[in-house]
């Protein structure tokens, strides 16, 4: 019997590009290149590991975007995934992470069955790492978050993972179907193909919209139905310049850095 993976992942705008409107006080996206979401592609490539071990397995990628989040699908179909879907409607447009993972988590039922859910831990245009759990929970399946390492047995029920804590690790168990989310230390992503990019681009991938999916526009998706909105975007104040002490002596050093310590009323 086939292993089903179902990978969700989104297209992002290029952080590194990404510039804040002074006085909306929102991101400027026009003119900044989209790319595969960071974690997303970690998620994608442990799928991929699992597919190289047991061929019959099934990957397939999910997606919720404008039109445009096609060319994220076609990337990851021409890294070696099966199938793609994208969930797209003017409907889902300004949902927060509770009314997008309504979204996707519908779009999973809809696709069937499955044995695991891999997604990136948060969204680098969002960083919220809220998406992935509230599927989870939505879809009544078990989740661990911040995984690290992993590893599958050969049965494929059994998942041993480690998840990242910010003094060390868990090493958890854990049967599927389950949902899990990657970090950037799980792996390194693989390139497409030559083969899979010729693939990919003539592949067809269908469009799910609200009607589709069978979420309720006014109360489970979009703008209205979402229960948080960003109020505002901004850059942080820079810092002021470092001010260097130097000396002749550590005595006289640690003298002055108490003198000036004393002027800015630190102590």
């Amino acid at each position: 019997m086939a292993f089903n993976i179902v990978v969700c992942a989104k297209q992002v705008p290029d952080t590194n590009e990404i510039k804040i409107d002074p006085v909306k006080k929102t991101l400027i996206r026009e003119g900044v290149p989209s790319i595969l979401n960071h974690d997303d592609a970690n998620a994608l490539e442990e799928a991929l590991k699992i597919k190289d071990k047991w061929p019959d397995t099934h990957i397939t990628v999910v997606s919720m975007g404008p039109p445009q989040a096609k060319d994220l699908l076609i990337e990851c179909l021409a890294m070696g995934a099966d199938k793609a879907v994208l969930a797209s409607d003017r409907a889902l447009g300004g949902s927060d992470t509770w009314a997008t993972s309504n979204a996707l988590a519908a779009a999973i039922e809809k696709i069937g069955a499955y044995d695991l859910i891999f997604a990136g831990r948060q969204a680098i245009d969002g960083d919220t790492a809220q998406v992935g759990p509230q599927m989870a929970e939505k879809l009544g399946i078990p989740q661990v978050t911040y995984v690290k390492e992993f590893e599958i047995a050969d049965d494929r029920k059994t998942i041993t993972v480690k998840r990242a804590l910010e003094d060390g690790y868990e090493l958890i168990e854990i049967k599927t179907p389950c949902m899990l989310t990657a970090i950037k230390e799980l792996n390194t992503p693989r390139y497409m193909s030559i083969g899979g990019i010729y693939d990919a681009v003539n592949a067809e991938i269908p469009v799910w919209g609200a009607a589709d999916l069978g979420v309720d526009p006014d109360k489970e998706v979009g703008l209205e139905a979402s229960p948080t909105n960003v109020y505002r975007s901004f850059t942080p104040v820079p810092k002021g310049k470092g001010v260097m002490i130097e000396t002749d002596s550590d005595k006289e050093t640690a003298d002055k850095l108490i003198v000036g310590l004393k002027s800015k009323h630190v102590i």
